[in-house]
């Protein structure tokens, strides 16, 4: 296929559908997790459940890397906007994601100096234009954006910029999908894996996930039918005793990922020994930070960070829809309190959050299980 819309094809879906359908034994119910946010808002967006017979389930997963950012990361970085002279910088996703002492928005409206960019390098542009500012890139992100903020450093290094640095939130995928795994409140039957952070990473990092706990896993495109095919290749796994982990996105994501830009992360950060996720507590070994000849450009080096724990808001329940526990419309403050105007957790925030995929396509869904429960 060439074009978008053979992806989106609804005969092409209703084949695979049935294919599912056949692979499924009587009476089983089977549970899959599809980890990146992306994959849940093209689920709900173009209906890709409505195409599942009842007795297969998606469950999202901790893939949306503004959804994991905890509250006191975010008043960390207000901290930083609040110093004298500092231009922090952010994707715009992350402007509304509240923290102990409010959201980015909050801040600017305050009288920070935070301004929206769509790269890192952006960041750096602003850092030459004005070189009697300290700037600050907020980065956070999977694998998927951590090479951009690499090779950023990089060349700030390279032109001796020393008025730009990174306050470097990326994490890693593996160990939240191990942290998953390890957890007493789900059971999986395998996982829909994340495209955007195979193309840098690959597929074989996932292997562990078949030997050790016994699960397949299929790295999934982002179209419908890329979605439908991947639940179909999870189904066929199962129903022939197979445990492995294939390649549906073969057209985008190398077995072995990036090597370039897998370098260019390896010159510049290196694992933090934890890391706090919001929802899941601290994970070891989860997130990135900037190596020691990068300290000038490690914005918690140059700046005095407060680095104070703050625990979410007792309505918020971001945590177990982060880790596939519950619906977000199962959640106490969904679609009142909580809504993308004003939104208590992350998930209902970011682009790519669970909350706000099922908030804008789903709510047939939601008033659907609802009216099934009074009855």
């Amino acid at each position: 296929m060439r074009f978008v819309d053979e992806y989106r094809d609804a005969d092409r879906a209703g084949v695979l559908a049935a294919e599912i359908a056949a692979l499924c034994e009587p009476g089983r119910h089977y549970k899959f997790m599809e980890v990146c946010g992306g994959h849940t808002h093209t689920i709900y967006k173009h209906g890709v459940e409505d195409h599942l017979p009842e007795a297969v389930e998606l469950v999202h997963g901790p893939g949306c890397p503004v959804c994991v950012i905890p509250m006191g990361r975010v008043d960390d970085a207000i901290a930083i906007a609040g110093e004298p002279d500092v231009i922090l910088t952010s994707f715009g996703d992350m402007m509304r994601v509240p923290g102990g002492d409010g959201s980015f928005f909050d801040a600017k409206a305050a009288g920070a100096d935070i301004r929206m960019v769509y790269s890192p390098l952006d960041a750096l542009r602003i850092a030459r234009d004005n070189p009697g500012r300290r700037v600050v890139f907020m980065a956070i992100g999977f694998e998927t954006t951590a090479p951009s903020t690499a090779m950023t450093v990089l060349r700030a290094a390279a032109e001796g910029i020393k008025n730009f640095s990174v306050f470097c939130n990326h994490v890693t995928v593996i160990p939240a999908i191990k942290a998953i795994l390890d957890s007493p409140d789900l059971r999986l039957d395998g996982f829909l894996g994340p495209g955007h952070v195979s193309t840098v990473i690959g597929c074989r990092p996932y292997e562990f996930i078949a030997a050790r706990y016994g699960r397949p896993l299929v790295c999934a495109g982002f179209e419908p039918l890329d979605l439908l095919q991947s639940v179909y290749m999870l189904m066929r796994q199962l129903a022939e005793g197979r445990c492995e982990v294939e390649n549906q996105y073969a057209r985008v994501v190398p077995w072995e990922g990036n090597p370039r830009a897998l370098e260019a992360m390896g010159r510049t950060m290196e694992l933090r020994p934890h890391f706090e996720w919001r929802g899941l507590g601290f994970i070891s070994h989860s997130a990135l930070r900037l190596r020691e000849e990068f300290a000038a450009h490690d914005a918690e080096r140059v700046f005095d960070l407060p680095g104070v724990r703050v625990a979410d808001p007792k309505a918020c329940q971001c945590g177990e829809v982060l880790k596939g526990v519950i619906k977000p419309w199962e959640c106490k403050v969904f679609g009142t309190a909580c809504t993308p105007e004003t939104p208590i957790g992350t998930c209902m925030v970011s682009s790519e959050g669970a909350c706000a995929a099922y908030y804008n396509y789903g709510r047939f869904t939601r008033d659907r299980v609802r009216e099934a429960t009074l009855r």
